[in-house]
């Protein structure tokens, strides 16, 4: 993913945590009390002398339990920000150093564990993959070539044909019925290719980890990240003779912004998006970052651990209301099913330090969480991407996100190797990574939504991997020409660890 804030801007599939549902004792949506918040507030340790730190707490299941978490809460020192008893997550401040541990033995807590290892305001993480503005010779010289039919800047999303979504849009542009949820770092609405399909309902600012809903919240600041508005036009910019054209055009999209100014995604941010996506009519999430501080979040620590558990109510508990969750495998050039891995970015927000990890039990989140789409990335050629992170049983699809032009150039009238799309500001840019991998496959899962309307999330995915055209390993693999083996292919070519099940084909899934 071309990332702002994170490595991939980030990817995969996971064990199983609790299937949660109010029949197994949490309570409805918003049913914490204002008498259960006093409660809380006056149990608070007046004095408190650490650095202010957020937490998630992971409350078991059972009825009563929601309750007594909240009070061993605040005798821990901690402030409930929002309590999401719909999946048993609850997001918490605290100034006290002991604040996790302390909490983890009190009644009603099953996990809990600081979202971040810096105090509330950490340093900017830069983008992994290089981008650059859509220069005025290439847009005049694109709007001459356009044929009919075509947005201006068509000819030059080398990406749509490679799809065979150009093909796919003389059947359907996809039903406004359907909307694509971007969980990311906040998309400018007012862009013209977007403004036509943007939805306001399904919008929200989650970065505090608690929703806001004021009119334009979920737009990036005048120093923020353009990778979210960039993502949304490769799902769903309007097919309305301006600018470019999404996968997936006659499609609502709309923006859930779940990155900090300074680029990072923490958890309770997270959480947030998808409890709101799956509440507020999104059918299907685009996400395509990875969750910080941590690369990889080990389930043996009692704060990562409780970081994928949390991540993982929230995931479930969307697809259980009908939601499709599609995420980027991440742009580290990793075999994600190898049997070990050495992680050198982590934690990302303070001092990063080296640790080899197992990644059967250290999880890329969302990307590796159960039934989360892992999307790796391909290049005009057609090749894994040189970034792509990759594996076995682990990749579910691929699609373009574009790579350096010296690697894997496209065919005319397209000029540049990476993805044409939306930038704030009404302008246009090119960006490659996972990251512009899965928006095409939220955009191909919209259209599938579109077709059929009635089909739950696992008939959604079984016809995205049907549909996905097969493509053998590439063995050997020598993205840059230098004789060395870059990354080895394991799988067949029905499914392997470069393509996964295939690449995403738009005709196939409108016409099946």
């Amino acid at each position: 993913m071309a990332l702002p804030g994170s490595r991939r801007r980030r990817a995969t599939a996971l064990t199983a945590g609790l299937a949660l549902t109010a029949t197994l004792g949490f309570l409805p949506a918003g049913s914490a009390s204002a008498a259960d918040a006093t409660e809380a507030a006056a149990a608070v340790p007046a004095v408190t002398d650490g650095p202010k730190l957020s937490y998630v707490v992971n409350v078991k299941n059972g009825y009563g339990n929601a309750k007594a978490a909240k009070k061993a809460i605040a005798a821990a020192g901690g402030t409930i920000v929002i309590a999401y008893d719909q999946i048993g997550v609850i997001v918490v401040h605290s100034q006290n150093p002991a604040f996790a541990q302390t909490v983890r033995k009190g009644k009603g807590v099953q996990s809990a564990g600081a979202s971040r290892t810096a105090p509330i305001a950490p340093a900017l993480d830069t983008a992994i993959d290089s981008e650059r503005p859509l220069t005025a010779a290439e847009a005049k010289e694109s709007a001459e070539v356009a044929g009919d039919g075509q947005d201006p800047l068509e000819p030059l999303q080398w990406s749509l044909p490679a799809i065979k979504a150009d093909q796919a849009h003389e059947r359907t542009l996809g039903s406004k019925k359907v909307t694509v949820a971007v969980i990311d770092t906040g998309v400018d609405d007012t862009h013209p290719d977007l403004a036509p399909n943007f939805d306001v309902r399904s919008s929200a600012n989650c970065v505090t980890g608690k929703p806001d809903t004021t009119p334009g919240s979920w737009r990036p600041g005048p120093t923020e990240s353009d990778h979210g508005t960039h993502v949304a036009g490769t799902v769903a910019a309007a097919k309305n003779g301006v600018g470019v054209t999404g996968v997936a055009p006659g499609v609502k999209v709309s923006g859930i912004k779940v990155s900090n100014p300074d680029g990072f995604f923490y958890t309770e941010s997270v959480v947030c998006g998808f409890v709101w996506a799956a509440e507020n009519g999104a059918q299907i999430t685009n996400n395509s970052y990875y969750i910080d501080p941590w690369l990889f979040n080990c389930k043996d620590d009692p704060d990562q651990g409780a970081l994928v558990e949390a991540v993982t109510r929230a995931t479930r508990y969307a697809e259980r209301r009908g939601t499709v969750n599609v995420a980027a495998a991440g742009n580290s050039r990793m075999d994600l099913a190898s049997d070990s891995l050495t992680d050198t970015t982590s934690p990302n927000d303070t001092t990063p330090g080296t640790r080899v990890i197992n990644p059967s039990e250290c999880l890329d989140i969302p990307t590796q969480l159960p039934g989360v789409v892992t999307v790796s990335s391909l290049g005009a050629k057609g090749l894994k991407s040189s970034f792509s992170n990759y594996g076995n049983g682990v990749v579910d699809i691929s699609a373009p996100g574009g790579d350096a032009t010296r690697f894997q150039a496209p065919e005319g009238p397209a000029v540049d190797g990476r993805i044409l799309s939306t930038l704030p500001g009404g302008k246009y840019g090119y960006k490659a990574g996972t990251s512009m991998a899965s928006p095409h496959v939220a955009g191909v899962a919209a259209l599938i939504k579109s077709k059929y309307p009635w089909a739950p999330p696992s008939v959604v995915k079984a016809v995205l991997a049907g549909q996905a055209d097969n493509r053998a390993c590439t063995n050997p693999y020598d993205y840059n020409n230098d004789g060395v083996v870059d990354a080895v292919c394991e799988g067949d070519t029905r499914k392997n660890g470069f393509y996964g099940e295939g690449v995403t084909d738009a005709l196939d899934a409108v016409r099946r």
